[in-house]
């Protein structure tokens, strides 16, 4: 089973340096598209959802840590979805808070990870991130609302 932890860490973090890449390049030379631009988070997201849903099924994350991430990936979806055919074109652009959210997972998945691979006893520091992703989900997920729905307010207002 340690090796299977390995070959995961290995290829998350390869993930992460080609996103981290990609991001990088498209900045600095202007590679930058309206599809890049769904199309990096939704990538960026599905690996974050496979990850949780596998440290889940191994009974190494609790279940409604999973429905939380997944709860709050998919209101940014359908409220998303919603603005676009309801209010009009918007342009995505993520919150920090939302990037805050995603280090945490992605640090919470990291380290869930290297507990398994070498840091044994490192099960405080789990629980603890387990806490600090919440509270960036809830955090999150309350400032997409009012912010995405304060200007659908404002521009319905406007039309």
């Amino acid at each position: 089973m340690t090796a299977d932890f390995f070959t995961a860490l290995v290829l998350f973090a390869m993930a992460g340096f080609s996103d981290a890449l990609d991001g990088f390049l498209a900045k600095h030379y202007h590679w930058e598209s309206r599809l890049g631009s769904i199309l990096d988070p939704l990538a960026d997201k599905l690996l974050l959802v496979a990850s949780f849903a596998a440290l889940t099924w191994l009974d190494l994350l609790p279940y409604w840590l999973l429905w939380l991430v997944l709860g709050r990936d998919v209101l940014i979806v359908v409220g998303a979805l919603a603005y676009h055919y309801i209010v009009g074109k918007f342009e995505l652009l993520p919150l920090w808070s939302s990037k805050i959210n995603t280090a945490l997972q992605i640090s919470l998945v990291l380290l869930v990870m290297f507990h398994q691979q070498v840091l044994f006893g490192a099960q405080y520091w789990i629980t603890i991130m387990t806490w600090l992703v919440v509270g960036s989900i809830i955090n999150s997920g309350g400032e997409y609302l009012i912010v995405w729905g304060l200007r659908a307010w404002k521009t319905s207002k406007e039309q």
